[in-house]
């Protein structure tokens, strides 16, 4: 039997290769389009654009995977390199499941002792003094490696003095703890294990595998339909459309998911969510007060030494190329190592007198508004302006008619954790800033840090780049203005508190917004040594006798003619 093949007539392959190519040029669009959707942008006209996500696989040990980031420029990329390579934390050890704690850092069996003076002879005003700290585990071994989170200062409650002190870490279980003598009479060391290296080895994991343990969310409402969706920088993978609210101007991103019936544009607020605590087993033995964490370390000898006064025409003794501190308590005043003279400013006449005729505008989180509050409950002519905002959140505006000042806070944009912001208030600073004519009647004060502390150190930077660039515009301006950066500080530690804002999360931070403002024309409160080297227990929101120090620092700055900036 003869088998028949069917031909293509020459019409109709050519319809059919028209139809092929045509649906594959239809599944390139669509493929092109939804890879061009997920990429991140800028809408020009709007506040809100919906992407349809891209399906993509996601590994959860990479948050670069589902972490939105604001593309830098080769300078700015390049400089993002050397903050992260400054900051970087020795290598800390991973330990198989379930956790030991036998094996781990016990600040009960380590010691620090005070190392004689270099040349012999009693300690003078001026000297360094070096105390070796060795650290070893639960079963009495000295430990081998390094990056264990230390704290040092030197006091004397006598005196209420007290100065922070430099850890240097050896690399090999032991660690110097450096400070300067600088006041006559009695010193003593104090030294605190903050967290073990192996509790840094699950910090570091969260923030790698789990940026978003903190969520956040917005309310969206239209014609008596209201629905609420989770929001974030860091926004996990999923099939939902995605409501993009890229700032315009600065290019920091945000993004929410989109509600099911409503649009973007109908977001109302945002607040933080909930917080997902996934902790291995057993890992939280690493975080406990008053065994491993923020505990202090014995001395293997005395731990109080006596201070002499310097003998005229004696050197003075120092250590290395170590960084000095900026200032200590003496008196329980807070005393300015550059130069600068702090005044005391115990009366309200005189803070007006000091602020007559200034703007003083407060951008950044809590610490910052504490400023605020602290200011309007000292000088009673200094009134608050009923702007009808909710207390956490602002913004504030406090008002003193005879004196010509005004003092205003605005927080900070997202991310933050704050609940039921409304969205006309969410300002990024650095947009703010740009909004100012500045000049020698206006003052700046910015303090940001304590709620990027979950995130990867990409998002903090770029934000302080953001910033950055709004003050040298202001500068360049207003040369007069003054700028005032509040640096972080330490905070009291239970495991929650750890998890989100662990002061190894702030150490770094603190660093990296040092970094970032060092060399411009601005002015530094050093909450980070200030809080460190006072008596009074560690807290987010310092207590009244560190802020009345913070805010005499400020006015100093503000008031005092021999102030170099």
């Amino acid at each position: 039997m003869k088998v028949r093949t069917r031909t293509c007539s020459p019409k109709r392959c050519a319809y059919f290769l028209v139809c092929v190519l045509t649906m594959l040029w239809i599944m390139n669009c669509l493929k092109t389009q939804t890879q061009t959707q997920t990429q991140y942008h800028e809408p020009k006209d709007t506040m809100a654009t919906v992407m349809v996500p891209k399906v993509y696989t996601y590994s959860h040990n990479n948050h670069q995977n589902f972490c939105v980031y604001r593309p830098l420029s080769p300078k700015d990329a390049l400089e993002e390199k050397l903050l992260l390579e400054s900051i970087s934390w020795p290598a800390t050890p991973v330990w198989p499941e379930p956790l030991s704690l036998e094996r781990t850092t016990d600040p009960a069996h380590s010691t620090f002792t005070i190392l004689p003076r270099n040349g012999g002879g009693q300690w003078q005003e001026g000297d360094r003094l070096e105390a070796l700290i060795k650290l070893r585990d639960f079963r009495g071994l000295p430990k081998t490696s390094g990056g264990d989170v230390l704290l040092a200062r030197m006091h004397d409650p006598v005196l209420s003095a007290g100065v922070a002190g430099q850890v240097v870490d050896h690399g090999d279980g032991s660690y110097s703890a450096f400070f300067s003598l600088l006041w006559k009479g009695r010193a003593q060391v104090e030294v605190t294990l903050v967290h073990p290296s192996e509790a840094v080895t699950v910090l570091r994991r969260l923030t790698k595998e789990q940026p978003d343990r903190i969520s956040f969310q917005s309310l969206f409402s239209s014609g008596g339909h209201s629905e609420t969706t989770t929001c974030n920088v860091c926004l996990r993978p999923t099939q939902q459309p995605i409501c993009n609210y890229v700032d315009p101007r600065t290019g920091e991103p945000w993004v929410c998911l989109k509600p099911k019936t409503l649009g973007c544009h109908t977001r109302i607020n945002h607040s933080k969510g909930a917080f997902v605590q996934d902790l291995k087993p057993k890992e939280e033995l690493l975080f406990q007060s008053g065994v491993n964490m923020k505990v202090s370390i014995p001395p293997s000898g005395p731990d109080t030494i006596t201070v002499l006064r310097r003998k005229k025409g004696a050197a003075e003794v120092k250590s290395g190329n170590l960084e000095s501190p900026v200032g200590y308590y003496y008196q329980g005043v807070w005393r300015a190592l550059d130069g600068t003279t702090i005044q005391q400013f115990h009366t309200s006449s005189a803070v007006c007198q000091c602020l007559k005729g200034k703007m003083i505008h407060l951008y950044g989180d809590s610490t910052i508004r504490q400023w605020y509050e602290y200011l309007v409950a000292t000088v009673p002519d200094l009134k608050d302006f009923n702007l009808h905002s909710r207390t956490q959140v602002g913004p504030f505006m406090a008002l003193d008619y005879t004196n010509n000042i005004m003092v205003t806070y605005r927080c900070h944009g997202p991310p933050i954790r704050f609940v039921d912001i409304p969205v006309s208030e969410l300002r990024y600073i650095a947009n703010e800033l740009d909004g100012l004519v500045g000049g020698a009647n206006t003052v700046v004060v910015i303090g940001i840090w304590s709620h990027f502390s979950t995130f990867p150190h990409q998002v903090y930077i770029r934000r302080l780049l953001s910033i950055r660039g709004a003050v040298e515009r202001l500068l360049d301006r207003a040369p007069d203005t003054l700028v005032v950066i509040r640096t972080a500080n330490l905070k009291e530690l239970t495991l929650y508190e750890t998890l989100t804002n662990s002061d190894w999360y702030s150490m770094q931070r603190d660093k990296l917004l040092r970094a970032m403002f060092r060399g411009l024309n601005v002015r530094l409160v050093d909450a980070w040594e200030m809080g460190l080297a006072h008596e009074l227990p560690h807290s987010l929101h310092p207590q009244p006798a560190i802020i009345k120090n913070m805010t005499d620092v400020l006015l100093s700055y503000i008031c005092t003619p021999s102030t170099k900036r």
